[in-house]
């Protein structure tokens, strides 16, 4: 993963204008997860796929990069691949934010799926960084249900010791809707995340202590 700085850069956006008349006028749907005591106030927000057209779907990328710049967010963590962004005709996405000022981080997981426990380790640390320095933060996967719900119950489980995964996976589902955590894959993750983290950094520290003697 490559964090990418913040630049601003002269340069437009990446949309397409044809079927311009279709487009999608609402703007774009942000969701505030809760997570309070450690963190107040609107920091964490989930939303769908900026710019996105496929299919029925025709949004305007300058207008869902002007709705996130107007919530003052300033990280944006993108769960897309780089194939998903050129599916989704916004091959340019990563690059843009960068031109708005907005700090990228990019970690690629494929759809449906779940990323390992290192790199889910590696995501939460930068996540949790962004929260600590009180900078706002959204992520987004493609329709900000599966991907991006697993990430934040995940940041749920480990910012509170008392709370079970299924009651993790609720808050995201009535944040989000009954689509989140969408397939069986995420929901085992989930259940067996405090197991596999706990095994993850047990194994990170006696590496360091070897490496330290």
């Amino acid at each position: 993963m490559v964090k990418l700085p913040c630049v601003m850069q002269a340069g437009g956006f990446d949309s397409s204008d044809e079927d311009s008349a279709e487009e999608d006028p609402r703007p774009l749907s942000l969701s505030w997860l809760s997570l309070p005591p450690v963190y107040s106030g609107e920091i964490l927000g989930l939303c769908s796929l900026p710019g996105c057209r496929f299919k029925d779907i025709r949004r305007n990328l300058q207008k869902d990069i002007e709705e996130l710049k107007n919530h003052g967010t300033q990280d944006i963590f993108v769960l897309c691949t780089r194939g998903e962004l050129f599916k989704y005709r916004v091959p340019s996405l990563i690059d843009t934010y960068q031109q708005h000022g907005i700090c990228v981080h990019h970690h690629p997981i494929p759809d449906g799926n779940t990323p390992d426990i290192a790199r889910c380790c590696k995501i939460l640390e930068e996540l949790r960084s962004c929260l600590e320095n009180n900078r706002k933060t959204i992520i987004h996967c493609y329709g900000g249900l599966g991907r991006s719900c697993l990430i934040a119950a995940c940041l749920l489980l480990q910012l509170s010791d008392m709370l079970a995964p299924q009651e993790a996976i609720d808050t995201l589902r009535h944040l989000r809707g009954s689509g989140a955590i969408q397939t069986i894959k995420q929901y085992n993750y989930l259940h067996d995340f405090r197991e596999n983290l706990s095994a993850h950094l047990a194994t990170r520290d006696t590496a360091l202590r070897s490496v330290l003697r």
